[in-house]
Order: C-alpha cells, then structure tokens, then sequence
C-alpha cells in the first residue's frame, strides 16, 4: 500500500526534500547530487549516501571519495540477489543528509515498501533531509506521453505529488546533441550498448520533446509556487512575470481579428502567452454560432495560443476574474457591434464597463469591420406574423372584453380588484404576443379603467390623487410584469431551441463516427432532425443524383425547397415544410459535415485509384533492377565454367574438373532461385499473384540473408533481433532486402570493424538498423545511392552494377515498409529499413537484451 504522504511522527521536524530532474538518462543528476553532498559536507553537515548508482562512470565514483556509504542490504529474488537500501539502518543513523538515488525505482520484495518514493517518505518523516534523483519520463502523469514518444514503456513510475512537494526542485538540462556525444565518447553506456542507445531512445527527436517536458513541468511548478506565495500573502494584484494577452471572443464576425491582433501583441516579447477566453451565461443559452467558435479556436490554437469557455453572467466582472487568475497583463475586446442609437437606449456596453474595472489590466478597444453595424434591441419575441397580429388584436380585444365583464359586476367589486383583472389580462396578452402587445394592452387598459371604473367614471379626468397613483401604478405594474414574463417565454424557447440543437448536434456527430458509409448516414440524420420528405446531394454542375434519401410517407403536392452548397462540388437540396430561419443555422453544420465526408471519400477513392499505380511502378523497378543485376554474376560464373571446361585447348585434372563442375552447379542453383523470385515479382506486377505478407521474425531471416552473402565469415553482429516484434513481411524478399544491404555496409564498413544489426519496436512499425563504420554518405547524395548505376565510394568495379540499394529500396516500399540513410554517431552510415509490426507477441522474448555475434 502506497505510504501516507503526510505522515510524520508529532512534534519532530519533517525533513526537507531535493530532487534533482532530469529529461533523460545522463544528463549529470547523480553527478550534481553528489556536488551537491561534498558541498553540505564542507560547510558541517552530517551526509550519509544512502544508496547510489554509479552505472560504472569513472568521473561519478571518484565524487563517491571521502563521503560516508551505507552499505546495502542484500534481498534475494528468483534465485539472484540484488543489493538495496537498507531503510532501518538508515533510520537508525540518522544522518542530516541522506542521498537516495533513483526516486522512481522498485523495491525487491522483501522490504517495507514496494517503491523507493515511500522509503524516502519514513526518512522525510523521521526528520532526515533527503536529495535524491528523477527523469522526467518517471512521473506519472507523463508515462503514456513518454511512451508515445519513445515508444518505449516505462515500468517505474513516481506520483507527480510526490515531486511537486519537494522543498527544492532543480532541473539538470543538457542540449539534446551534447548528451549525445557523452554517450558517443562512452561517459553514459558501456561501448556494447551506445550504438543501439543512440538509434533508440537517444535519438535527437526523442530526447528534444523530453527536454521540453520537462521544461514544461517545471514551469509549470514554478507557477505553482507563484500563486501559491501571492494566495500567502493575499496579493491581489498582476505580477507581470511575462506577457499573457487575453482576448475575449464572442463567437462574432470580428473573432479573426482581434486574434490576430493579440498575437501581435504576443509577440512584441519573448516569452508572451496568448489565452483566448469566451464567456458563457450560466443558463446555457449563448447567442453565439458554435461554427465560428470552432473556427475561431483553430486559429488561436494554430499561432501557439490556448482556448478556454468560463461560465458568468456578469460578462466583464468574468471576464477580469479570469485574466487576473491567469496573471494576464493584457486584455484584448472588439469595439462594439451595436449603433449609436442602440448604445443610448441600452446604456453603456461591455467594453466601457470592463475598461472603468480593469485597474491594473490594461484593456486594447480594437476597431474592426463590424463596428456599429449592429441593430436595434428587439423588443419582444420573434413570433410568426400571424401570431405577431394575433397578439395586437387581443392587446385591443382583451381589455374591452374585460371591461364589459367587469361593468355587468361593479357594483359588487371594488377599484383594485378591478386594476387586479385589468393586469390579469395584460399578462395573458404578454405570453401571446410579446412585450409590445402587452405594452399596447397595458396602454388600451389604463384608459378604460380611467373612463370606466375611476371616479368621475365616462370621463378621461381624476378627481381623487388616490386614484391617479393607482392607475399609475398600474400601468407601471403592468408593463414591468408583460416584460418579465415576456423574457422568461423568451429564455424558456432558447433554452429548448439550445437543448434540441444540442442533442441533434451530438447523435450527427455520433452519425459521422459510425462507419464508413457517412454521407448516407448524414442525410438520412438530416431528413429526419428536420422532418423532410428528401435529402439529396446534387452535382451543381450536371445536376447529377450523388446520394439521395426518402420519406416512405408520401409528399406534400407543392413542398417548398431549401437548398445549401456543400463544399465547392455539391449542392444540398432538401424538399418538405418550409424551415425557419432560425434552423439555418444548425442546417450550416450539417452542410460541414457532409463536407467532410464527401471530401474523406474523394480522398479514398484517388488514394485507392494510385495505390496499385504505385505498388506496379515500385515492382516494374525492382524487376528491372533485379533482371539487370542479380541475374548477370550467376549466369557469367556458370557460362565461364562450361566453357573452360569445353575448350580443347586446355587438360584439367580431375579436382579442376570438379571445381568447375561445383562452381556451375552451383551458380545455376543460384540463377533458378532468382528466376523463380523474378516471376514470382512479374505475376505480383500482372496483379496475378499476391504478396505472401505474415508474420516474419527477424533473428530467423537474418541468419539466412548472411548465408547469402559473399563471404560467409564476414563479421556481423546482431543485437535485440529475438526481443523484436516480428515484422508483416514477404521472408524471400526480406532476406535479399537485408543480404543486399548488409553487402552493402561490408564493402564500406572500417577495416576489422563489426556490421552491427539491430532492431526496436516504435509505435505500429519495426526498425531495422544496419550500421557501419565507414567514412560515410554525405547528405547530398543520400539519394543518389538508391538509384540505379549509382556505386557512390567503391573502389571495386567488378561486383555488380550498383542496383543493390535500388533493388532493396524498391521490394521494402512492395512490402509496405521503407528504407532511408541516417548518420552514425561517431562515423559511418546507418541503413535504416522499416516495416509494419505483426500483430503476434515477439518471438522468443526475453526480458535482457540478447546479443549475437557472428
């Protein structure tokens, strides 16, 4: 069970934690943290080495001189004994300082915990200050990342907590190329183990986006720390530690530009961050379109920016709450969309009242095209126009209706339960027709009640000011109820309309993702979320049917017809009722992914279409290249045997004799094997026959290939062939890709140096490496080695045509794979052939790296 952070016995100091960090092994952490040890020592600390891995560096074990070593204890597994930290004897010591290295390591069992974090947990506990060691791909919450970058599997992770609440934190960096040369000159590796280090985990790629992870993760920190000491100390203020620009987007028209000019902001400095934000009301019902949010969000995220949705109803308090969270020293708004005239009758905007609040934000008011264009406030719903005249008939209708009711009763009810009705109706007329019937109503009712029920009654004067007020009052009541109810329906319709949107948005996204047939799938979504009768999508150029779905209920005699582009090459047509303007928008979206569709498919169809094209060049090549080399050293060595052997003119003892006999047989032996892979090849380019793709392990083709070779003792050494996963491949065709390439590397490799072949497994391929030591390809003629003629280097002109790296190239790409060059550290040329992974468990794994050398 993981050990309880904070525990700690009461009233004893909890020690203090160092962690030295690191993006990759060898970049000097246990080196810093053994400095570090003989610099506490000299200043009378009391240090203690816990436990340390020197990994056999020179340079490290001499810091190891003159501090105290615990030593170990020793804990037996399967038979093999490791040596661990012994924790008790440690406790029992008691040093000031104890270095643990490796944070993230695993316990032996045996112990009192299962991982080396917790042990460094009790002596943290106890009192005792602790320096220890991690690399950045150990923490938890980087493991699958690493992973995927690497495609190596980290087993030993560490809670990310664990390293957040060490009192000091120190990144040990090193430049991706300088700790690849530490471990070309052998300070990080034994000998053995750089090559195959370099080509994996150490590659220049690899070991940049470690670095900035954990570059990262430590800002990250560091921004920890900073909030966490303002939170402290209550500082409410900006600290303008770098440039954060903000821009607010409210999913408007003018969205692309107040981007763009944040990022200009951005990048006046180094360092500057660029955060766009977009404010939602609580109640869920945002104006805005979510096609332009989308769109708009693409373009901060494409110039380095990141993209965030908060929730408030007080748009510029919100807006300010989340710049001042994020320690923005800038705020980015568009000027307002609304006229003159719409500014006077609604008050001040958005802008204004974030600028007077900002206090130490400074806000940027940019102009765009949009400004002022926007239209007056609407002052009701927007009803269909027979509702809209249903609703002024009954703002004229319902008050005289109310007062001829109300004077067959007068006598009975008094002047407030006559105003009380009279606001009764006015609201009913509110829920038909809108704000402006209930106004028109409110204005019809106050007259009758004035004429009719308030002393002097027939006529339009007041003779008590009891009465004025009353009648004021209810004309003012009147109006404020028709408006709120008014806005409540309003919010209730948009919140149902938003909902609708909503789920119909989600089942066409859940419609898009559920196979390949999507087009049909989206039109048949969009006839029935509309209620139509048919959806097709037309050719707008010949009027061609490309898909089309139907109701089976029969149609309408004359249904109207909507019609909406879908990309630049069709046309939506969609007959049956008529849509409303406001489902348009929610019709755009569909249109978009349709637009998706169509274009996946063309997109499916063409690569369809060139594929064979290809894999028929690619072997047309391999044909000719094979014809005109591999078929050319056979069939001379076989002709020059027969022929000595039928020339007259010279005696040949029986040995020579049976050379020659051998050395035909065996050259025709050899032009059969390639004659029957050449037709194999041509019925391949015919479309006769097939590939005869399986699952091919490396450690059982590579043996073969080097019984091709020219010399059968050439010196070749393998490494990791039998851990690899087997690769999906054709086994004739990869044993001549592999002897073609290893002949290669021989004829340039250094004098008495080994060829080296190794394998890794990263993501869904295998990589095959072939590394030499010779002098070299330079990168301007990389390619030219895989051409045909090309004998870049050689200084023996009689083997071959130079078709060798051709031919190889040529069957790697048949077989779905890839062959390329790469430089080897230290010098020479790495042949790099990838293929596709098999989908079956490696072959004879092991959980050490295997070797072989031949």
């Amino acid at each position: 069970m993981p050990a309880d952070l904070g525990a700690q016995p009461t009233g004893r100091r909890r020690g203090r934690l160092r962690v030295y960090l690191g993006a990759a092994p060898g970049v000097g952490k246990t080196y810093r943290m053994l400095d570090e040890a003989h610099r506490r020592r000299e200043r009378g600390t009391d240090v203690v080495v816990g436990l340390l891995e020197t990994h056999d560096r020179p340079r490290t074990a001499r810091l190891l001189d003159g501090l105290e070593q615990l030593p170990r204890t020793v804990r037996r597994y399967r038979d093999t004994e490791f040596a661990e930290l012994d924790l008790d004897a440690l406790l029992r010591r008691r040093p000031e300082l104890a270095l643990v290295d490796e944070l993230a390591h695993t316990n032996i069992p045996g112990g009192r915990h299962a991982k080396r974090w917790q042990d460094v947990e009790e002596l943290l506990a106890a009192g005792i200050d602790v320096v220890t060691t991690v690399n950045i791909q150990h923490l938890e919450s980087l493991n699958d990342v690493v992973q995927k970058i690497t495609g190596v599997p980290q087993r030993e992770t560490v809670p990310d907590e664990v390293v957040r609440r060490a009192d000091q934190i120190e990144l040990v960096d090193m430049a991706p190329q300088a700790l690849r040369r530490r471990l070309a000159h052998g300070n990080v590796y034994q000998a053995e183990k750089v090559d195959a280090a370099l080509a994996n985990y150490f590659r220049v790629g690899n070991l940049t986006a470690l670095r900035e992870l954990a570059l990262l993760w430590l800002a990250g920190r560091v921004d920890e720390g900073l909030r966490d000491y303002r939170a402290v100390h209550n500082i409410d203020r900006v600290w303008e530690t770098r440039e954060r620009v903000v821009v607010a987007l409210t999913g408007g028209p003018e969205g692309p530009t107040l981007i763009r000019r944040a990022a200009r902001i951005c990048d006046r400095t180094a360092g500057g961050e660029l955060i766009a934000v977009h404010v939602t009301r609580s109640d869920g019902l945002a104006g805005a379109s979510p096609g332009r949010l989308a769109e708009q969000r693409s373009l901060v995220e494409s110039l380095g920016g990141s993209y965030h949705v908060v929730v408030g109803d007080d748009i510029p308090e919100t807006l300010l709450t989340f710049a001042r969270a994020r320690d923005a020293t800038q705020l980015v708004l568009g000027t307002s969309r609304r006229g003159r005239t719409n500014r006077f009758l609604t008050g001040p905007g958005i802008g204004e009242t974030t600028v007077d609040r900002s206090e130490d934000i400074d806000v940027h008011m940019v102009t765009h095209a949009f400004t002022g264009r926007g239209r007056l406030p609407s002052l009701g719903r927007r009803h269909s126009r027979r509702r809209t005249l249903a609703g002024y008939a009954a703002g004229l209708a319902v008050p005289w209706l109310l007062t001829a009711l109300l004077s067959q009763a007068h006598t009975a009810l008094n002047l407030t339960t006559d105003a009380l009705i009279f606001q009764l109706g006015v609201v009913a007329v509110a829920l038909l027709g809108g704000a402006v019937s209930a106004l028109l109503a409110s204005v019809v009712a106050s007259l009758l009640l004035n004429y009719y029920f308030i002393p002097p009654v027939h006529t339009f004067t007041i003779g008590e000011a009891n009465n004025f007020i009353a009648l004021a009052v209810f004309a003012a009541v009147a109006l404020c109820v028709s408006t709120v109810v008014d806005h409540s329906a309003r919010q209730t319709a948009r919140a149902a309309r938003a909902t609708a949107e909503a789920e119909t948005l989600s089942t066409l996204a859940g419609s898009v993702l559920r196979g390949a047939d999507a087009v049909p799938a989206l039109l048949e979504r969009t006839r029935t979320s509309f209620g139509l009768d048919t959806a097709a999508l037309l050719d707008p150029a010949t009027g061609e049917v490309l898909a089309r779905t139907d109701t089976p209920a029969a149609a309408d005699d004359h249904p109207e017809t909507t019609e909406l582009p879908v990309g630049a090459d069709a046309l939506l047509v969609l007959t049956g009722r008529r849509l409303p303007d406001t489902d348009h928008r929610v019709l755009a979206a569909f249109a978009a992914h349709l637009a998706a569709a169509l274009e996946r498919d063309r997109l499916a169809t063409v690569a369809a279409e060139v594929e064979p094209i290809r894999a028929a060049d690619r072997m047309r090549t391999a044909l000719l290249a094979a014809v005109s080399h591999d078929l050319r050293t056979p069939l001379a060595t076989a002709l020059a045997s027969v022929g000595s052997l039928r020339s007259p003119e010279v005696e040949f003892s029986a040995a020579d004799r049976a050379e020659l006999l051998a050395l035909a047989d065996e050259s025709l032996v050899e032009l059969t094997r390639l004659v029957d892979n050449l037709l194999d090849l041509s019925r391949l380019q015919a479309g006769a026959l097939t590939l005869h793709l399986q699952p091919t392990h490396l450690d059982e083709i590579l043996p073969r290939a080097l019984d091709s070779l020219p010399d059968p003792d050439a010196p070749v050494r393998s490494l990791d062939l039998d851990t690899a996963p087997p690769v999906l491949a054709d086994p004739p065709l990869l044993e001549r890709v592999l002897a073609n390439v290893v002949t290669n590397a021989l004829r340039h490799n250094a004098p008495g140096a080994p060829v080296l072949v190794t394998a890794s497994a990263h993501a869904h391929r295998v990589e095959i490496r072939i590394v030499d030591r010779g002098p070299g390809i330079p990168p301007e003629d990389r390619d030219r080695v895989f051409l045909p003629f090309q004998r870049l280097g050689d200084t023996d002109n009689t083997t071959g045509l130079g078709l060798g790296l051709a031919l190889s190239r040529g069957l790697a790409e048949a077989m779905g794979g890839s062959l390329d060059v790469e430089d080897t550290p230290g010098g020479g040329t790495t042949m790099l052939l990838t293929l596709p992974a098999a989908t079956e468990a490696p072959h004879a794994a092991t959980e050490a790296p295997h070797e072989e050398t031949r």
